[in-house]
């Protein structure tokens, strides 16, 4: 039985490549987009507002799951008019790029909230002394937003954690991820502990990240202490 699980775990942690990667570009992706959309959303532009807020809203309230599949079958109904664009074609054909767009469209549209929340909550006084000192909206965001996300790290580190578990999705299409070679060993094999020796892989991938995250709010806190 042992033998028999370190080989799962040997099959599986081929995975890790594809998991890692579509993790670490997902939360990089998503976090930069977030930012991004947390200060237009600042901004207070009608119609820029209520299309950031759709695009939360669709994002939110759809299955991962489902946005993996519709990006990543939906092009090939247009096949004909995307083939003039071979470049953008490809990247659309590609499993691990769509599994990465979804991951990121995804986890943008939650952090989005979370940031956003977070500078709401940014106490009245700090905007009133950046307009004190001269400062319009745009200028006092480059000095609050910075505060505002070292106050939300707490909420996003449990987006980040989303992020890793989300890549098992991409099994779902063709990206050899951890999941993916899970399943083909259960086909093979039809044994549970495969499931128990990926799960101990996200696990750690989990708890590691979990153990920094919470190292960086502790640094990027440090002055409140």
């Amino acid at each position: 039985m042992s033998d028999n699980f370190f080989y799962y775990l040997q099959i599986i942690s081929k995975g890790l490549p594809d998991t890692l990667s579509l993790g670490a570009a997902g939360i990089l992706s998503a976090g930069i987009l977030a930012i991004i959309l947390t200060c237009l959303l600042s901004l207070n532009h009608p119609i820029m507002n209520k299309a950031i807020r759709a695009y939360i809203i669709i994002f939110t309230g759809s299955p991962l799951l489902v946005q993996i599949f519709l990006i990543y079958f939906g092009p090939s109904q247009f096949e004909v008019v995307l083939s003039r664009f071979p470049t953008f074609y490809a990247m659309l054909s590609s499993p691990w790029f769509c599994a990465y767009l979804a991951l990121t469209l995804n986890s943008a549209a939650y952090t989005t909230q979370i940031f956003y929340g977070s500078l709401k909550a940014v106490p009245l006084g700090q905007w009133q002394a950046c307009s004190a000192l001269g400062m319009n909206k745009k200028q006092a965001l480059k000095i609050i937003v910075p505060y505002a996300l070292k106050r939300a790290l707490s909420t996003y580190s449990n987006e980040v954690v989303f992020i890793i578990k989300g890549t098992a999705l991409a099994s779902m299409i063709p990206v050899m991820d951890v999941m993916k070679y899970s399943n083909i060993l259960n086909g093979e094999y039809y044994d549970f502990s495969i499931f128990i020796a990926a799960g101990l892989i996200y696990l750690l991938i989990n708890g590691l990240l979990s153990i920094i995250m919470r190292i960086i709010e502790k640094r990027s806190l440090v002055f409140e202490n």
